[in-house]
């Protein structure tokens, strides 16, 4: 791990300090993902198929999962598991159940009413990463916010394992939140799948999910496409930052670094303390606890990026958690309720000691589809609206027409847009008579 003191960094160094894995742009990676989708649009189903077997291993047909795998992996997996997911669905559920916006109706000036109405998505695309570990976690952060929403059609996309079936407990996941349509792929060719469409996997309007960075270039790409469909927001390797001081248990501080180490080899763990002994007890145990998991191996190329960097000040804690607006962000900090009023940029917040960020990605009730890259200073995390579209009504009565009606001819008069202004003219000498 890298170590660094605050104030002894230049501007420049402050920077570097907090800056991403992979955050150059990779041209290479942009170049693969960019071939992968001009195949996808050109070549439908067997492009998917094709890109399936060089990237995944299996060459087999793209179809959808059947019925009988989805009551083979309810029959399969462990109730314990089943009874674990329904909990974590109650909690997701009532969160985001009350985020349901409602529509607006505002008469702003006599006989003039404007509204603002919301209407689901009508295809919505929810892509599962599964290239490590299977994360029915993610399915159901995507499913139960597009199920409240009512989207008319929802399909999945999840990485196949090597014989092609998807994972069971995904598909549980998956058949708890009502998706019946779920298939086999994954990479950037899901993305173009989902994106133009192919002889299977229906066009989708928006495409949601977090994955890897050929997954979030995918995304980033299409959305900027005629023939493309939108992102819900950019979501790539995972990321946590963690502010802590003295009072903090460096056993607790490493496991949460660690959490988002074993993610991914560019996953971005950062501590920032106002101790130096806190930092170097947890640098030391960051390493022996790494060996001692499954994902050894991916913890510690991870490592190999992560920082822990000492301040002086809570203030210096606050400065530095706004600059580098985390994905996930963890105040193991006396009063963290009260420093989170200095908080401007972070995708979600978890407050204390005893709020690991674990508990978000499972079953708080948040949503753990966030921002990375530093994007939490403009974009928020995954929630019911993102589902949603709303769109303004107008309607003027004869009395709005003549009180208000001239407000607008005398704006296109000075805007020079005479057809404008005669729009509004002629109903104007109507009424006249």
């Amino acid at each position: 791990m890298k170590r660094f003191v605050w104030t002894a960094l230049s501007e420049l160094e402050r920077r570097m300090a907090l800056r991403r894995p992979g955050s150059t742009n990779d041209r290479s990676v942009e170049q693969a993902v960019r071939e992968i989708l001009a195949d996808v649009r050109s070549g439908g189903d067997r492009a998917v198929q094709l890109w399936t077997n060089r990237l995944d291993g299996f060459d087999g047909n793209l179809r959808a999962v059947s019925g009988e795998h989805f009551e083979a992996a309810l029959a399969s997996v462990d109730p314990a598991v089943q009874t674990a997911m329904d909990v974590a669905i109650a909690a997701i559920a009532e969160f985001h159940q009350a985020q349901v916006p409602k529509d607006i109706e505002v008469e702003t000036a006599p006989g003039l009413v404007c509204r603002r109405v919301y209407r689901p998505l009508k295809c919505v695309g929810l892509y599962v990463p599964g290239g490590r570990a299977p994360l029915p976690s993610t399915m159901l952060m995507l499913g139960i916010p597009s199920r409240i929403a009512a989207c008319p059609q929802r399909i999945v996309c999840t990485p196949p394992r090597q014989d092609g079936t998807v994972d069971p407990v995904v598909l549980v996941a998956a058949h708890k939140c009502g998706l019946d349509t779920v298939f086999p792929v994954g990479g950037a060719q899901a993305v173009g799948a989902m994106a133009y469409g192919t002889e299977s996997v229906p066009q989708c309007d928006k495409i949601f999910g977090p994955g890897n960075v050929y997954v979030d270039t995918a995304k980033r790409i299409v959305a900027y496409e005629s023939d493309g469909a939108a992102l819900d927001l950019p979501a790539g390797p995972s990321e946590v930052l963690v502010l802590a001081d003295d009072d903090a248990d460096p056993l607790f501080v490493a496991s949460d670094l660690l959490a988002q180490a074993e993610h991914d080899p560019v996953a971005h763990a950062v501590l920032a303390t106002t101790s130096e002994d806190l930092a170097s007890k947890v640098t030391h145990l960051l390493h022996p606890l790494a060996d001692a998991l499954p994902s050894a191996e991916t913890a510690r190329a991870a490592l190999e990026h992560a920082a822990i960097i000492v301040a002086d000040t809570r203030e210096q804690l606050a400065e530095i958690a706004n600059r580098y607006a985390p994905e996930h962000l963890i105040l193991n900090l006396r009063d963290a309720a009260d420093f989170v009023a200095g908080i401007e940029s972070a995708g979600s917040v978890f407050l204390g000691p005893w709020t690991p960020e674990v508990l978000g990605d499972y079953c708080s009730g948040t949503n753990h589809v966030l921002p990375t890259g530093g994007f939490a200073r403009a974009w928020s995390g995954l929630a019911v609206e993102d589902f949603l579209r709303h769109m303004t009504i107008q309607e003027a009565t004869t009395e709005a027409m003549a009180t208000i009606g001239p407000v607008a001819a005398t704006l296109a008069q000075a805007e020079g847009l005479a057809a404008h202004e005669r729009s509004i003219l002629a109903r104007l000498h109507s009424l006249d008579g």
